[in-house]
């Protein structure tokens, strides 16, 4: 199928909204499965961080206590 016009490759012969609402739709999905795992992965790389300083804080804690002189 040719088109004679931009106007009317845009229009598809009339079903242009539904496909290029299909192509935007099917790259909202895909940039969504793509981006998901990479924001996942970070935000649990951040909170493992956390955890470890607040681990080492904890052990640090526990040491100086230790350490200290019996009453």
């Amino acid at each position: 199928m040719s088109f004679d016009s931009f106007g009317e490759f845009l229009a598809m012969g009339g079903h242009g909204f539904y496909v290029w609402w299909s192509y935007l739709l099917t790259v909202a999905v895909v940039g969504f499965v793509l981006i998901w795992p990479l924001w996942r992965r970070r935000r649990f790389l951040a909170e493992q961080r956390g955890r470890l300083r607040r681990a080492d804080a904890l052990g640090q804690q526990a040491e100086v206590e230790s350490n200290a002189p019996e009453a």
